[in-house]
Parts: structure tokens; sequence; C-alpha cells
């Protein structure tokens, strides 16, 4: 089970107590060493100083969070999410992080057209990945759940998402959420897919609730919901993914109005019982 305990700390799941230092500062009390900002987290203290506290405490980054949101109803519109894409790239080298995060976008407008929402994803990819190439940066796609397909994911399931990778060549790969995929039917063969492709660059935990009361900020902690995250990551390590498993929680109403050291106690002793 190498690598099968190994946390990183997406900072959204703290994000409400605590900004890109703190979080840091909280991580390193609760021996956990790697990280995933967000992009708003880097902007607020700067770039060269969240890539000094990066590599002033040897932090592995499995993640900038997010490039994306692709499609638009202008050519216009979809320059300016491209060369938002490429500031979002330079972020990411300058943090060492393992991949960008896609969440790639929905419908443009008034658009009914998905499969045209999807090619202006390919491309906009496409467009980017030049300078990924060149500063040394993984792109990964984030499947999000169906229930975002119009306005923030048209890419909805690994398969869709290896797709465009089999397109686009290796440098593109997938983040599996697994509030995202756990349902789909064909997840085990979609990972296997990926494993095979060597295209598995993350691997985000949190868990579904039952019932959801908001379905964009209400996951729930590892082992509070229905999700089968061992089995989802014993699937994942058999393709040959042994990465450290991402804790990601939007939680407005629970975990983020508690204090940050609580929270990450919490999810220690879940990833060592649950996951």
């Amino acid at each position: 089970m190498k690598g099968a305990r190994v946390i990183s700390l997406n900072l959204a799941t703290t994000r409400q107590v605590w900004g890109f230092k703190d979080a840091v500062d909280g991580c390193l009390r609760a021996g956990i060493t790697a990280i995933a900002p967000w992009r708003d987290q880097i902007e607020a203290i700067g770039l060269d100083e969240a890539a000094r506290i990066v590599k002033a405490n040897g932090l592995q980054v499995t993640g900038v969070c997010r490039g994306g949101m692709f499609p638009a109803e202008s050519a216009a519109g979809r320059q300016a999410q491209i060369d938002d894409n490429l500031r979002a790239i330079d972020q990411a080298a300058a943090l060492n992080a393992d991949c960008l995060v896609l969440v790639v976008g929905g419908l443009p407008g008034s658009s009914k057209d998905l499969p045209g929402a999807r090619q202006m994803v390919t491309d906009g990819i496409a467009a980017m990945l030049p300078h990924a190439i060149a500063s040394g940066v993984k792109i990964a796609i984030e499947p999000l759940h169906p229930m975002y397909a119009a306005d923030r994911a048209c890419v909805n399931t690994i398969d869709q998402a290896l797709d465009i990778c089999e397109q686009l060549g290796e440098t593109v790969g997938v983040a599996i959420d697994v509030y995202h995929v756990w349902w789909d039917p064909k997840l085990a063969q979609a990972i296997a897919r990926a494993g095979r492709m060597n295209r598995i660059f993350a691997h985000h935990i949190c868990d579904w609730l039952v019932p959801t009361q908001d379905m964009l900020l209400d996951r729930g902690m590892m082992g509070d919901g229905v999700i089968d995250l061992p089995a989802i990551r014993q699937i994942i390590e058999a393709a040959g993914y042994f990465g450290p498993q991402e804790v990601e929680i939007f939680s407005q109403d629970n975990w983020w109005k508690r204090p940050g050291d609580e929270v990450l106690a919490v999810i220690k002793q879940r990833v060592a019982t649950v996951c």
C-alpha cells in the first residue's frame, strides 16, 4: 500500500479560517507536508512569497487549483480564458506543482451545444499546451459530476477526459476526485484505462453526504457519507498511482466553521481509519 496514507491538504478545506501561510503552518504542526493551494490564495500572499514558503518548508504541491473555464460565446472571450490559463501555468511552475488542475467550464451563454462546449475545451487546452510543456507543468483535467455540466464542467467522466488526453498527448492527464466520479458504473474500467495511459496525476478525497444540503458547499468528511473510499483507492493503486490523497472539502455549514487544527486532526484520523 505504498503511499496510501500520504495526505495533501487542498487549501479550500480550511479557506474560511486560514490563508496560505496559516494553512502551511497548520499543516506543519499536523505533520502534513503536501498542499494544494487555490490561485486566489496564492495571489493574496503573492506568488514570490508563496513560492518561498513552499521551498523553505520542503512542501510538495500536489496541484494548483484551478485553470480551465474555456468555453465562451466569442473568440475574444475564449482567448481571455486561454490567457488566464497561461498565467495559471506560470503560478504552478513557480510552486513546482505536480499539476495544474482544470475545471473546464460549461455551456457558454445560452448555448445548448454540449459537444461544441467540449470542443472549446479541447481547443483551449491545446492552445495552452506549448506553454505548459515549456514550463514543465502537467495539466490535469478534473471531471465534475454531471450536475455541473451546464455551468462548471462539460467533461463529466474520466473516460471523457481521457478522450481529450488521447488527442493532446502525455502532458495532459486526469485528477480523480471521488466526489465527482464515485457514481460512474464504468469507474473501475476508466481508472484502469487512465493507468494504462499513465495519466493519473492527482487523487482528491472527501465524501458524499445523504442528504446533501448544497451540491457545491456540503461535501462530507471521509467516512461520513456513502463513497467507498478504500475500494476506489485500491482501484487507483492497481492502476499504478500511489501519490498522496488530497483532501478537498467544501463545507460551509460544518467544517469551514471549525478551527483549522481540529479539521486537520480529524482528517488524519479518518485517512488512517477510513481511507
